[in-house]
């Protein structure tokens, strides 16, 4: 009868050799490249988000009279924190290059495009390319509620726009006013001055004529 003994002492044998290859040395190997962090700027750093939604934007090309997609990712409005103005910045997901980057104008509009409740339309001056040019945007969202939130958040942001702009308006004209108040002031004073001066000259010349009738007799 055969014994099973000297396969399971060769098995030992080799589960031995290969828990001594797993065995930790100690040994320390240092990276042939050190990395070092190094920080990255959005430039978004300076601004508020009011609302951050994941969406596909689409241009109007012109020329071909035809809607084209811009990229799919996450459009923001973003609020200055010194300025307090307005942009809306949208970045494609997977390469993070901008598709749309502009300032909401107070006379901005954003509509609900026609026959589709999860898509808006609006017009603006847009920088994404590095140039200034006026387009026609057309965004699409998931829902129809992620639309409405967009679109309301940014009605809201053209008319505080507005008001800003007003108040601003009302501010420089006070300054305007004031400055010309003050500058009619500073007339008076000066009218007065030369009143003064003269009313000096005056009296030196009626002294001057006694000095010589005096000399005269």
């Amino acid at each position: 009868m055969a014994t099973t003994e000297p396969k399971h002492e060769h098995r030992e044998e080799e589960e031995e050799a290969a828990g001594a290859d797993d065995e930790d040395t100690g040994a320390q190997v240092a990276p042939i490249v050190r990395l070092e962090e190094v920080a990255v700027s959005t430039g978004e750093e300076n601004e508020d988000p009011l609302i951050d939604l994941k969406a596909k934007l689409y241009r109007f090309d012109k020329d071909g009279n035809q809607w084209k997609e811009r990229g799919a990712g996450t459009v923001k409005l973003l609020k200055h924190k010194e300025t307090g103005k307005v942009r809306l910045v949208m970045r494609q997901s997977k390469t993070l290059k901008i598709c749309a980057n502009h300032l909401v104008l107070p006379t901005m509009t954003v509509q609900e495009h026609a026959g589709n409740e999860k898509s808006c339309v609006w017009h603006a001056p847009d920088f994404a390319d590095g140039d200034l040019k006026d387009e026609l945007f057309c965004i699409r969202f998931a829902s129809i509620e992620n639309c409405k939130s967009f679109m309301e958040m940014f009605q809201e942001v053209a008319e505080s726009q507005k008001k800003e702009e007003s108040e601003d308006g009302s501010t420089a004209a006070g300054l305007l006013e004031k400055l010309s108040v003050e500058d009619k002031s500073e007339e008076k004073a000066e009218d007065k001055t030369k009143e003064g001066d003269g009313k000096e000259e005056k009296a030196e010349d009626k002294d001057a004529e006694k000095k010589d009738e005096k000399a005269t007799v």
